[in-house]
């Protein structure tokens, strides 16, 4: 996420959000944010919801993550909040959003849904 200059902006309660700028380097042949950013960001904000979940001390590890692709990301920053569904004891499952903001602007470009697992 250094990588990015992500942020984290909330990680409590089975709730997370990180923000990143959509940098040139980060950015695909038509100028919008790659999707590659795009699923990192949602990726990290629904990991750090589900760690937020578990015992001091824990890591957490994707096992399987799926992304949609809704609209190119278009603007200037990224937005991601990630969620817990459901925190079992070895499964926590988890969907994120992310958005694109430019200006006033927001735009919902991807959806995730994954598990995670404590490692």
């Amino acid at each position: 996420m250094q990588t990015f200059g992500a942020t984290l902006l909330r990680a409590r309660d089975g709730l997370c959000e990180i923000e990143a700028p959509i940098v040139d380097g980060a950015r695909q042949q038509h100028g919008y944010g790659h999707a590659g950013l795009t699923f990192a960001l949602g990726d990290s904000a629904a990991g750090y919801a589900a760690l937020s979940l578990m015992p001091n001390g824990s890591e957490v590890l994707t096992a399987e993550m799926k992304i949609n692709l809704l609209a190119p990301a278009k603007g200037d920053r990224l937005l991601a909040t990630g969620r817990v569904v459901r925190a079992g004891r070895r499964l926590t499952v988890v969907t994120a959003e992310v958005r694109a903001t430019q200006a006033e602007a927001d735009t919902l470009i991807a959806l995730l849904q994954g598990t995670m697992i404590p490692l």
